[in-house]
């Protein structure tokens, strides 16, 4: 078997945040998979870049697939993390990739689409996404793809604690969204502390992300 490392370009007018995203042309919108939520809060952690927040927040208000937001913290000028609940409207495509056994490294917008890093213990499971696309009119493209050996056997770049500490959360279902476990059940599996295994998980996900996106001579150290 081997895993797949696949980018994919998607877009239609009630994935979560598209309609923010184009009312605030400044902004840049990146998910923040390491964060510790609650998997019975409903809520969902992105890094945003804007220009005005304000304008921001207005398209917010205005997009169906948004519900209740807060600012968490404004991390320096024109960068914040913002919390949302998504509403029915919304087409959430991380739920089709956790059911397929995979995980969304990266999400980040592309004007009105939305640029999916997606790693799959299978390029067969790609299909699931597919399927769902096609039955949702989403408008979907393959943008790349690579195959790796499988994670359990190949380093990828991570060292061995990363590799476990990414294991045991997907595992327990810490990518899914809503989350069936949070960032303190990983760590009390691993037994080591909550902001060791934020921080195993966060350059491993880095370096999966590194793995699929360069050549192993451009990789960095990190």
């Amino acid at each position: 078997m081997t895993d797949i490392k696949a980018v994919v370009r998607v877009e239609h007018p009630d994935i979560v945040l598209t309609e923010t995203v184009a009312h605030d042309r400044s902004s840049r919108v990146q998910s923040v998979s390491e964060a510790g939520t609650d998997p019975t809060s409903g809520k969902f952690f992105y890094h945003i870049e804007s220009s005005d927040f304000q304008r921001f927040e207005d398209g917010l208000r205005r997009d169906n697939t948004v519900g209740e937001f807060e600012r968490v913290t404004e991390t320096r000028d024109g960068e914040a993390i913002y919390s949302f609940e998504y509403t029915d409207e919304a087409k959430v495509l991380s739920p089709v990739i956790s059911n397929a056994n995979g995980v969304i490294l990266e999400m980040e917008n592309d004007g009105r689409a939305w640029i999916l890093t997606v790693w799959m213990p299978d390029r067969t499971d790609l299909a699931h996404l597919w399927d769902y696309a096609g039955r949702n009119d989403v408008d979907i493209e393959l943008l790349r793809l690579n195959e790796y050996a499988s994670l359990g056997t190949t380093d990828a770049g991570l060292t061995d604690s990363q590799r476990e500490a990414l294991l045991v959360a997907l595992d327990r279902g810490y990518f899914e969204e809503p989350r069936n476990a949070t960032l303190s059940d990983v760590a009390a599996d691993l037994d080591i502390s909550q902001p060791a295994a934020s921080g195993l998980l966060r350059r491993g996900i880095k370096r999966l992300v590194v793995s699929s996106m360069t050549d192993d001579g451009e990789r960095p150290d990190s």
